[in-house]
């Protein structure tokens, strides 16, 4: 077997996302587009090259192919060691957690998340530096950077390996492990959660239906919740990956999660449900009859944090995504807890858990997670919530209103306008950013600014400055819109306008979200002439 160094010439758009590259499959088929990005990770990540690289994603189509064409670059490149989950398979936390338990050199995962798979769909790839986080902005630049005067690449010619036998393969010296991807992720869980009480809750008569969206988390929640906890078979639902998640979109929303929705607000309700997304990081959380928002999904595990064996007594602090509801913030303040505000995307928690500012983490997007790795994690929270109910014995309903009355409710929604005109979006968000400084102090219906900025993030660990995060309104009441463009997406634009306000009285804790919410959803669609710039009459999706 030999080493090829093949030419090539740069593409203009690699730039990564929040959470990687992420570009329609028939981008990534061109000849030497992958190839490039990765040959750019080499070059640039030239830490610990004697460690193990962690391999693996979300199962969706592409993700076989793009793995032994990784393999042989990897190869080509000195690496000596690949650790490749079976069959290609890793959920973006247990990647994140082999890379840890590894010592790794950094990991790279392909999956573009809750973007829809196929031949006609979505595909992405990052890479996740050695304490298991997306790559910070610093490295992202630098792969971007290479990717824009990338000459050539390195390969080997060799063969495929087999992806799907456990043990050892070869890929020319460099030697390729291939382990199962569900058991040292599954062992984690039960060092974190009491599996006892949770099995005891089961055997009580407890019912509850977890959809895997045919996507990565099936093989996961079913050996945890089935086999480990005892939930009766049939618990795990869509529980067989995909490679174009069964025809679904694999974002775990009442929207695209209709099904388990529906299920929970049916007349056969069980007392719990919850979903997963394409690579495993994002969880939907429902009781019977009952919807948990992610923010206050975050708050209920902060305040119930004792509940679960492996955070009794040990919780630092807090952080969530700008955009988040502020219902963490209130529970930390009664706890005597930092809290922290960040940027949207995973990588701005990683500094404040690594030296231990935080040990919870989560943002609107139906993302929680904490210190035991460094990705949020939708499995772990549905545990997180099994646990403390477990140890309540009370209802989902129950414990979130109990909730409310402590710390009183922040209603909360969130407004996407999917695959939007790009030009249209940023001309909407550049006039919304020219206004921001004669806001303040004027009167928007009942509502007065208080304050208008662009969210600006200077990281309190090393210092670097994110500006232009999102658009924030602050009213003197404390509600707040904010407008902001995902990084998530492959067509077009995503706009995301987060919709938030505070009652504190237990007697108006049951409005309809949507009404309470109504005057400042006109606001937000006026101020920014949301119809008019983007020609939508109303949002793609509403959570």
């Amino acid at each position: 077997m030999t080493v090829e160094t093949i030419a090539t010439q740069p593409f203009q758009d690699q730039k990564p996302g929040t959470s990687g590259l992420r570009k329609k499959v028939k981008v990534f088929e061109k000849p030497n587009y992958l190839e490039n990005f990765v040959q750019c990770i080499f070059d640039t990540q030239r830490d610990r090259v004697d460690a193990p690289l962690v391999l693996g994603g979300d199962g969706r189509y592409y993700n076989r192919q793009a793995i032994q064409i990784i393999l042989r670059i990897a190869a080509a490149n000195g690496c000596t060691r690949v650790i490749l989950g079976q069959g290609g398979i890793l959920s973006t936390p247990a990647a994140s957690h082999l890379i840890r338990l590894y010592n790794a050199r950094g990991g790279i995962i392909l999956s573009a998340s809750h973007n829809p798979g196929g031949p006609d769909e979505d595909f992405g790839i990052k890479f996740n530096t050695p304490n298991g986080g997306p790559a910070p902005e610093k490295v992202t630049e630098s792969i971007y950077t290479a990717s824009l005067h990338i000459n050539r690449y390195r390969t080997l010619d060799s063969a495929d390996i087999n992806l799907d036998r456990l043990g050892t393969e070869f890929v020319g010296d460099m030697v390729v492990e291939i382990v199962d991807p569900v058991r040292a992720y599954a062992d984690l869980m039960e060092q974190l959660f009491d599996f006892n009480q949770i099995r005891a809750l089961f055997q009580s008569g407890f019912r509850m239906r977890f959809d895997a969206m045919h996507a990565v988390t099936g093989p996961y929640a079913r050996e945890i919740l089935e086999n480990r906890l005892g939930a009766p078979a049939g618990t795990v639902i869509n529980g067989v990956p995909l490679e174009d998640f069964g025809h679904g979109h694999p974002d775990p929303n009442l929207v695209y999660a209709k099904e388990l929705a529906d299920y929970l607000f049916g007349p056969d309700a069980p007392d719990f449900g919850a979903a997963s997304d394409g690579d495993g990081d994002r969880n939907m959380v429902l009781g019977r009859h009952f919807f948990v928002t992610p923010s206050d999904s975050l708050a209920v595990i902060l305040a119930n944090a004792a509940s679960a064996p492996g955070y009794r007594d040990r919780i630092s602090g807090v952080a969530r995504s700008m955009p988040t509801s502020q219902a963490a913030d209130r529970v930390a303040a009664k706890l005597g807890l930092n809290c922290y505000e960040t940027p949207t995307g995973w990588k701005f928690f990683g500094n404040l858990l690594d030296v231990g500012k935080i040990t919870l983490c989560g943002e609107e997007s139906f993302g929680t997670g904490s210190d035991h790795v460094r990705e949020k994690d939708g499995l772990w929270a549905v545990l997180f919530w099994l646990n403390i109910l477990a140890a309540r014995r009370q209802s989902v309903a129950e414990i979130v209103r109990e909730h409310w009355q402590t710390y009183g409710r922040n209603y909360y929604t969130r407004h996407d306008y999917e695959a939007i005109n790009s030009a249209a979006a940023n001309g909407l968000v550049d006039t919304l950013r020219a206004k921001t400084a004669t806001l303040p102090g004027q009167k928007l219906g009942s509502y007065t600014v208080a304050y208008a900025d662009d969210f600006r993030y200077l990281d309190p660990i090393d210092q670097s400055v994110s500006d232009k995060q999102g658009i924030r309104i602050g009213f003197e009441d404390g509600s707040r819109i904010v407008y902001r463009l995902s990084g998530t997406g492959t067509e077009g634009a995503t706009l995301r306008v987060y919709i938030e306000a505070y009652e504190a009285d237990p007697a108006r804790h049951d409005l309809d979200t949507q009404q309470a919410l109504a005057e400042l959803i006109q606001i937000a669609n006026s101020l920014a002439s949301i119809r008019e710039r983007t020609a939508r009459n109303e949002p793609t999706v509403i959570t």
